[in-house]
């Protein structure tokens, strides 16, 4: 019995971190713009790196990048750092032209 409940803690902890989610920050060297996700796809056609893009929502392709795996704290921190204040948002769509 003991070695059925040991064999189900481990199997269950082994699938618990196969399971688990991954936070990426995803750097742009030619422009400098940093995305972050939690999915990065590799399309093989010339090694270019897919993945979407947490804040917009958009789905951005990358021919060249530098790929930093973060824990979930230094994720969801540099998420807050980089949302834009109210006063941001708003001057920018007061100098919009339309």
């Amino acid at each position: 019995m003991l070695k059925i409940l040991l064999a189900v803690s481990i199997l269950s902890g082994l699938m618990a971190a196969g399971c688990s989610t991954h936070y990426y920050q995803v750097t742009d060297p030619e422009s400098g713009k940093t995305y972050y996700t939690n999915n990065v796809d590799r399309v093989w056609q010339g090694g270019a790196l897919n993945f979407e893009d947490v804040q917009s929502g958009t789905s951005v392709t990358l021919q060249n990048s530098e790929v930093k795996e973060l824990s979930e704290g230094e994720f969801m921190s540099r998420l807050a750092l980089n949302q834009p204040s109210r006063a941001t948002v708003k001057a920018h769509y007061l100098n919009d032209e339309f």
